[in-house]
């Protein structure tokens, strides 16, 4: 049976959980493989092993991957647009810090919350839903106050990067619900993107002169399979399935657990700590979570 797409039920909510838990535990992943591969080639390379892995499962299911489904340029449109955004978080990542670059990305929200009221309007956001999203950026926003400086020029250069890369995640998403991507399979529309981005994405590590692998430890690879198998293959399949079965404004509300899943995950694995703050955001982000999925 289809979700309903006015409310997110049992399913919906447990997957989203285990997607944003995955994703924030990916930052310390990929903080880890940036020890052995420069980032944007680490990110290439994440997007060809998936590319196979998609194409493979694709063959099992006996999913059509060349047919007319007018969807060829909508999909090389948000393959560029999935290559740019991450160019520029992993490029971004080397003029300003983690704590504050997650601030920025997750103001993706807003843009999928403002663009689905211009180009999805079964997906208006009522005055209770749109306070509840500012009160999950709030959380947000606590939870990494001790890390919010004001910023030398370097880091305004990375943070308008990361601030960039967001606005085009969140565009991504929109197009993705908007247009003829979603009716046709997830693994396809995962497929164009991974697709695209992995030749761009080696030939930008080229262009910006990167020095490729220098540390292949047995730690990094098994980041790098993390990346590949578990994040960009799995949990990208399951988050265009609840782009095509759920109201994409309220999907985007949860994305704001991702950095708080990173923090614990950096205070397990690089032994950051835990302050007030981050208890704060917890409380201020559910509460927002809750309000966005409030039914009218």
């Amino acid at each position: 049976m289809k979700p309903n797409n006015n409310a997110l039920d049992f399913l919906g909510m447990s997957l989203l959980i285990i997607v944003c838990a995955s994703w924030g535990i990916n930052q310390v992943a990929i903080k880890v493989a940036n020890a052995g591969v420069s980032p944007i080639l680490q990110a290439g390379l994440r997007s060809i092993g998936a590319s196979i892995l998609v194409i493979f499962w694709m063959k099992i299911r006996q999913i059509k991957i060349f047919e007319n489904d007018n969807t060829l340029w909508w999909g090389l449109g948000v393959g560029i647009l999935f290559s740019v955004e991450f160019i520029l978080i992993y490029w971004g990542l080397d003029y300003t810090n983690a704590s504050r670059a997650v601030i920025f990305l997750y103001t993706s929200p807003f843009v999928v919350a403002l663009g689905a009221q211009f180009f999805i309007p079964q997906e208006k956001l009522n005055r209770i839903q749109l306070t509840g999203l500012c009160l999950a950026f709030a959380g947000i926003v606590i939870a990494f106050n001790e890390s919010i400086n004001l910023p030398s020029r370097q880091m305004l250069i990375g943070d308008i990067m990361i601030l960039v890369s967001a606005v085009i995640w969140g565009a991504t998403t929109v197009v993705i619900k908007a247009s003829p991507l979603t009716s046709i399979a997830p693994s396809k529309t995962l497929l164009y993107q991974l697709g695209v981005s992995a030749i761009v994405m080696p030939l930008a590590s080229v262009a910006f002169g990167e020095s490729g692998i220098t540390n292949l430890s047995p730690l990094v690879t098994g980041c790098l399979v993390y990346q590949i198998v578990w994040i960009a293959f799995v949990t990208y399949i399951v988050w265009f399935w609840l782009i095509r079965n759920y109201a994409v404004a309220k999907l985007a509300s949860f994305t704001f657990l991702t950095p708080l899943f990173g923090v614990l995950a950096g205070a397990v694995f690089l032994h950051e700590s835990v302050t007030i703050y981050l208890l704060c955001a917890l409380a201020l982000v559910g509460t927002g979570i809750y309000l966005v999925n409030r039914q009218a």
